[in-house]
């Protein structure tokens, strides 16, 4: 099944400026805050005082909370989507990119236990044109999961049900920040490669069944 992570063809990427250095710091300060004072708890004095910006400056780039909730939102899917297709370019085999893709997705957000914890708690936070956005964001991120489902099901001849194969594998991954400990659970690349063996295994016996 077609799909953007099907394609080996790579984007130029445009550099990264002094402002993107910035904002990255910026948002790491906001989900930091978001994280320790929720959403509604948090303010932009809060979000002033731990990034160092002036009330000022932050309201001259950042007009309300919500762009910032927005961009952060933005840029963790983004981020990972485009670490993805970089990881699937060179693989081929439907098992090991669908392994690719879970390993993508507990490194990165291993790696990020406050991002996660603030996409979690505050989903549906934003307004209706920036949740529309970010919604369509989550959509293509599903369907790439989906699209490399459906491909090693074709490939193996396998019998289940998609979409409840993909929602438990979400179901999976998703909630790592809540529990995920390395001393007990190993690096994330010996916890993504235990998933998958489950999640493998799950449908291959589904389809045995």
């Amino acid at each position: 099944m077609a799909s953007g992570f099907v394609t080996s063809e790579v984007s130029t990427p445009r550099p990264v400026t002094r402002f993107d250095r910035r904002l990255a710091k910026i948002l790491d300060h906001a989900t930091a805050i978001f994280c320790e004072k929720g959403y509604e708890g948090a303010s932009m004095r809060d979000l002033s005082r731990a990034s160092g910006m002036s009330l000022a400056g932050l309201y001259y780039y950042f007009e309300s909370k919500e762009k910032l909730l927005y961009l952060i939102q933005k840029d963790l899917f983004s981020t990972v989507m485009e670490l993805l297709r970089e990881q699937l370019k060179d693989i081929s085999d439907p098992e090991k990119r669908v392994r690719t893709f879970i390993l993508n997705h507990v490194e990165y957000f291993v790696s990020k236990p406050k991002a996660m914890k603030v996409l979690s708690h505050e989903d549906d936070v934003l307004g209706a044109e920036l949740g529309a956005e970010i919604a369509a964001l989550k959509r293509q991120y599903y369907r790439s999961c989906a699209d490399l489902i459906e491909a090693l099901k074709a490939e193996k001849r396998l019998d289940f049900n998609s979409r409840a194969a993909v929602m438990s594998l979400f179901g999976m991954i998703n909630w790592l920040h809540t529990w995920y400990n390395p001393r007990v659970d190993g690096s994330p690349r010996v916890l993504a490669n235990e998933i998958s063996d489950i999640f493998l295994r799950g449908i291959y016996s589904a389809s045995n069944g």
